[in-house]
């Protein structure tokens, strides 16, 4: 049987059937969604935040200070638009398009819910369902990169181009780790289909049975978004601000923009991929024949699995400190990609092993997953070497920051040259005669 099957017939069906005006409607919906969803998560994660530091938030504009955000944005369209003297004019006006468009792309292959009756046409809740959908989503994430290279190279500041580096250093990393959590996932509903995925989970969801899966997934997307603690794309204490430094107005609001529909596409991939997508959790899906588990209650059951990831975004923003660059580029390399990989090799054994005829290559199988996890499991436990020690070399404290010798002697101030002003020279008799004409000339006249 092959790993990859076709999206689920139904829902490809009603796709299908899809009229011209339907696809718009369902196109200005998830665009007029995702833009209701960036001003309702900047107000809700202002107001989470300062509830944890016992203060009240935004509470002026609107009623519990809703259209607060609304105002920000406002304020921030009619802000001036300066772009740097040494910038590239047009790389610097596209590159906030290029983070800003794949966010939103991403989102037309989320299953939202079930089959609907919309102006009299069953379809589903869907944009459009691939038998790639997983992989669109990557491609999307990946694609957003460029945007955070090419604004920082063209800015033509130091400063935007070293935050450039780091973040796109930061995306690729924690979006390797993030591919490898999902192979899971595929491997058991053997589709790369969203809609199949979900299908797939109308039993127990992939949470319970891929759990650690689910936990890299979860890591890797705070890091794929460069949310805390992993915000070091935009970390104001070292980079002033990171890739969007000489960015204001419209531009820099399309940043915004696009991390905050990154943090709800994540979410919503991790609701569709082991959070049982649209399905109503127990017991609900057992009440009334399935009655809540089916047309629209579908995107309310999708929306409140999403709000839970995304209140997990504002939770560890507000109780975990930032880490330091070399710490969270070691737990991506050093610990997410290698458990995944294991987990990988764990799982496929498992799948193998009922369905095996012949016993020897199971036990084959069985045995390198077994050696890779020892052999990983020593290489972890294994100390680093220690550097041999130089009474001369510089003391390096706790934190990274180097001290001088204690013994240090500062020399003494070399002499300073004085230098001696030389004399006047005395001015030629022509001149003084000529200097003195005038006066003489109006003593005579007088």
């Amino acid at each position: 049987m092959s790993y990859l099957s076709a999206p689920s017939p139904n829902t490809g069906q009603l796709l299908a059937g899809d009229p011209l005006w339907l696809v718009i409607v369902k196109t200005v919906g998830i665009f007029a969604f995702l833009v209701v969803m960036t001003l309702f998560m900047i107000w809700f994660e202002r107001r989470v935040v300062a509830r944890m530091q016992h203060r009240p938030g935004p509470n002026r504009v609107g009623p519990a200070g809703l259209l607060q955000s609304l105002a920000d944005g406002l304020k921030l369209a009619f802000k001036e638009d300066i772009r740097p003297i040494l910038a590239d004019k047009w790389v610097f006006f596209l590159a906030p398009v290029i983070s800003a468009v794949p966010a939103f792309l991403a989102f037309s292959v989320m299953p939202l819910g079930g089959e609907v009756n919309i102006f009299g046409y069953d379809t589903a809740l869907q944009l459009a369902d691939l038998p790639v959908g997983v992989l669109v989503v990557l491609a999307c994430s990946s694609i957003g990169v460029y945007g955070i290279v090419l604004s920082g190279w063209s800015s033509g500041s130091p400063y935007p181009l070293l935050g450039a580096l780091r973040s796109a250093a930061q995306v690729i990393s924690y979006e390797i780790a993030m591919g490898l959590s999902i192979v899971g996932v595929v491997l058991l509903s053997h589709s790369m289909s969203t809609a199949e995925i979900v299908n797939s989970q109308q039993g127990p969801w992939y949470v319970l049975t891929l759990f650690p899966s689910f936990v890299i997934y979860l890591i890797s997307m705070v890091g794929e978004t460069n949310r805390a603690p992993f915000d070091l794309a935009e970390a104001e204490s070292e980079l002033v601000g990171g890739f969007h430094t000489e960015y204001s107005s419209l531009k820099f609001a399309l940043f915004f923009l696009a991390e905050y529909i990154n943090m709800v596409t994540v979410s919503a991939f991790a609701t569709t991929l082991f959070l049982g997508g649209w399905h109503a959790p127990l017991p609900f899906n057992l009440i009334a024949n399935g009655y809540f588990d089916s047309g629209w209650w579908g995107l309310l059951w999708f929306v409140g699995k999403m709000m839970v990831l995304l209140f997990v975004f504002v939770w560890l923003r507000g109780t975990l400190p930032r880490m330091r660059y070399d710490q969270f580029m070691r737990i991506g390399w050093k610990a997410l990609v290698p458990i995944s990989l294991v987990w990988i090799v764990l799982v496929v054994c498992v799948r193998a092993f009922p369905h095996a005829q012949d016993w020897p290559v199971v036990g084959t199988i069985m045995l390198v997953g077994i050696m890779i996890v020892a052999v990983l499991v020593v290489v972890a436990l294994i100390p680093e070497r220690k550097q041999a020690s130089d009474p001369d070399r510089v003391l390096v404290t706790g934190g990274g920051y180097p001290l001088p010798p204690l013994d240090l002697k500062v020399p003494k101030a070399p002499k300073r040259r004085q230098v001696v002003a030389k004399p006047a020279e005395s001015p030629e008799p022509a001149a003084v005669a000529a200097s003195s004409t005038p006066k003489e000339a109006s003593d005579g006249d007088s």
